[in-house]
């Protein structure tokens, strides 16, 4: 009898204990890579992105989420809920020599798959990892049960190898075993097949789930699928000045900018009309490809979407979509040669990019670019969207970072965060939860400023005040980004009292962060992506008005 009882209770803890964790939300985070602030529709963009844009109108709108201004340092924040100096990759996927500077994620600094798994969650990867080269830092060994992708910091999309004998078949990695691209796929759609073919899996489980999906593109090189291209064909004839005016009256439109704003300048963009007519058929091109990639992108969200809903899981899945940084500047400043193409732009032998001119479009209506921590570099859209949770078609102010979405996933999930993991002892986590944002519209309460270093590229947000200081300057310069969000107006001079206490904030945080002079550290050669190398720009342009043929 006794026994009896006892199966019956254990029976009904078991019981509990799945009902519980079918009440857990799924969680889709979805990041695409050096996409501008204004590059999907529902941030003003022509581009077709109608599965975004449906989650946009279901869902909430961030005005001001901010990144690490690149992949790798956006990448450890965003695992970890850390400064990317904190979770071991203060500068890039290389490693300077000190913990701070590993190039890889650090033991004290979890990871997301790491806590949700710990809270009951499949979890779950397709696309590019960036954030530790050696296989004792590949996602499997950091929390993920299933992984697909690829490790570095970018890939081809096609096998190339028909194209040009110098270039390896696009390395790839499933589950710890390397593979190979096969010859005729497109790597975007094997990372939204993959993300799909991982949710049909786990559905057999009683588990929720989480699922990274880390999007290449539309990093570079220009490689598009034929039918995405013929899409955008003439669309760009306009140019670059009309198209950016065109997203920003409907950036104003939409609510997401000021009436009042202005457009950041950008005197290193020639003026359309300056080119030949050779030259702005060749500049057309760029951006048909550019923009056929994100439309490919976003038909692979619309496939993730669609098995949602066979699976009937969409009315129980958050969903939060970012990108890594704003859009490139010029080609890669220092210490990396331009590669030539073997193919027309767009192509499996293409390696050609967005650059400048057209990045000034996709960042609009910011300042600068990847890699600068002015607006351009570190403003990223951010759509959350989580059925009969959030308020369908909201759009909200508050200041929010990478270092945010750590604390909120674990809020919505009911994970704790461990003090100790495996005998190793914690970092706390830096950022703060916006569930009640998502939920109830709450504004985001932040006791602490936001603070930026990357390369000797340094930034403080705190309130309605930023100041940025742009390697190798050390001289603050100061911006109210609630009337100037473009940054046009430095008030440095105005405000000396203002500029004092929020670099003596980023002086306490970088102590406490174990941030280095950049001058100390300083890498020589090819080791990463540069610093920028102007106050205006993020990269100096490589003769922006003659495209590379």
């Amino acid at each position: 009898m006794k026994i009896k009882i006892l199966s019956l209770a254990l029976l009904g803890f078991s019981a509990v204990s799945v009902a519980q964790k079918q009440t857990q939300p799924n969680i889709i985070l979805i990041m695409v890579d050096d996409m501008g602030y204004s590059d999907i529709g529902a941030y003003g963009s022509e581009i077709r992105t109608p599965n975004l844009d449906r989650l946009a109108a279901e869902g909430l709108r961030l005005k001001e989420f901010y990144n690490n201004s690149i992949c790798a340092p956006t990448r450890a924040s965003l695992l970890t809920g850390q400064s990317n100096h904190k979770a071991g990759v203060g500068y890039f996927n290389v490693n300077l020599g000190l913990p701070a500077y590993q190039g890889y994620l650090n033991r004290e600094s979890l990871t997301l798959a790491e806590v949700l798994k710990q809270a009951g969650y499949s979890t779950l990867m397709s696309g590019k990892w960036h954030v530790g080269d050696d296989s004792i830092a590949w996602p499997n060994q950091r929390g993920f049960d299933r992984f697909f992708g690829f490790i570095g910091g970018a890939s081809n999309y096609y096998d190339i190898n028909g194209y040009t004998d110098k270039a390896p078949p696009v390395p790839l990695v499933e589950n710890n075993q390397r593979i190979n691209l096969a010859p005729g796929k497109y790597l975007t759609d094997e990372i939204a097949g993959h993300a799909v073919q991982f949710l049909e899996e786990q559905s057999k489980t009683n588990k929720p789930f989480f699922l990274y999906v880390a999007y290449n593109a539309p990093h570079w090189p220009l490689q598009a699928q034929p039918e995405d291209i013929a899409r955008y064909k003439g669309r760009y004839s306009i140019g670059w000045d009309s198209l950016r005016s065109e997203r920003f009256a409907k950036q104003q439109q939409l609510g997401l900018i000021a009436p009042n704003s202005t457009l950041a300048p950008d005197p290193e963009v020639p003026a359309w009309a300056s080119l030949t007519w050779d030259e702005q058929q060749l500049w057309q091109k760029k951006m048909e490809v550019y923009a056929a990639m994100i439309d490919r992108m976003d038909q692979g969200v619309g496939k993730i979407l669609e098995t949602l809903k066979a699976l009937k899981k969409d009315d129980n899945t958050l969903i939060v979509f970012i990108s890594d940084n704003g859009a490139q500047g010029g080609f890669i400043p220092t210490g990396r040669r331009r590669q030539r193409s073997s193919g027309p732009i767009g192509t499996a032998g293409s390696y050609d990019y967005q650059e400048q001119s057209w990045a000034h479009v996709s960042n609009t209506p910011f300042r600068s670019y990847k890699a600068s921590a002015y607006e351009g570099g570190i403003s990223s859209p951010l759509i959350a969207w989580f059925p009969n949770k959030i308020k369908a078609g909201s759009i909200a102010t508050g200041t929010a970072h990478l270092i945010d979405l750590a604390p909120t996933f674990y809020e919505f999930a009911g994970a704790q965060y461990p003090a100790t993991y495996q005998q190793v002892k914690t970092n706390p986590l830096q950022g703060v939860s916006l569930a009640r944002l998502f939920r109830e519209g709450q504004e985001i309460s932040r006791p602490q400023p936001l603070f930026w270093e990357r390369a000797g590229n340094r930034a403080v947000r705190k309130g309605k005040w930023k100041i940025v200081s742009s390697y190798p300057s050390k001289d603050w310069e100061l911006f109210d980004i609630a009337a100037d969000r473009a940054e046009t107006r430095n008030l440095a001079a105005a405000h000396p009292e203002v500029v004092k206490e929020l670099a003596a904030d980023y002086d306490q945080w970088a102590k406490a962060n174990d941030v280095v002079d950049y001058d100390k550290i300083k890498p020589q050669g090819n080791q990463g992506f540069a610093a920028p190398t102007g106050a205006n720009t993020a990269a100096a342009p490589q003769n922006n008005k003659r495209p590379n043929r």
